[in-house]
């Protein structure tokens, strides 16, 4: 078993690299807005029980999954990297499929700011993330978030053994899925 988490601020490519990399690895996609829509609307005024079932979502199919015969799962998280409550988590997704005998690999997307503004609107992005439609809003949101937390690893903060770091300002999803499969032997 493979979990390839990729990780990076808004827009900066996590799903369709993720779906690039899903076609030439036979990985299956577990993006994070597949859990983060399915309450969102539902749950607007009652942020605490959104996140509570996100979660809650998460780790059952996580924790099915981990214990599966298939061959793995991209996950996609935008991780806060001044939050200890994210480096927690990822410990603890991390923990759950290497307990079971997985393989866990990480993969950080950066890119600029301003590209990453216009990533927010792509057809992509709007199709799977029905969150995401409303552009004013994902925007206001974008920014509020970008002010709040770090998104982006400083140099040598992570330090897994299987960790790539990606600039993806000016390369296509697919030389980045690419360059995925060839670092982690995919």
């Amino acid at each position: 078993m493979k979990l390839v988490i990729i990780t990076g601020p808004h827009a900066v490519g996590k799903m369709t690299v993720g779906q690039e990399l899903c076609k030439i690895t036979g990985l299956r996609l577990f993006h994070n807005h597949m859990t983060i829509d399915v309450v969102a609307g539902l749950f607007d005024n009652l942020p605490k029980e959104r996140e509570r079932l996100t979660n809650l979502f998460r780790h059952e199919i996580f924790d099915a999954y981990s214990k599966s015969d298939e061959y793995g799962m991209v996950f996609t998280y935008m991780w806060a990297f001044d939050s200890q409550n994210d480096w927690d988590y990822m410990g603890e997704v991390e923990a759950l499929f290497t307990s079971r005998g997985a393989q866990v690999y990480f993969v950080e997307l950066a890119a600029d700011y301003d590209l990453r503004i216009e990533r927010n609107k792509t057809e992509n992005r709007l199709l799977h993330k029905s969150t995401k439609r409303d552009l004013d809003t994902s925007e206001m949101l974008f920014r509020k978030l970008e002010e709040k937390y770090r998104l982006n690893s400083l140099d040598g903060e992570v330090t897994k053994e299987h960790y790539l770091k990606i600039h993806n300002d000016e390369m296509a999803p697919e030389a980045a899925a690419a360059m995925i499969k060839e670092a982690f032997d995919l």
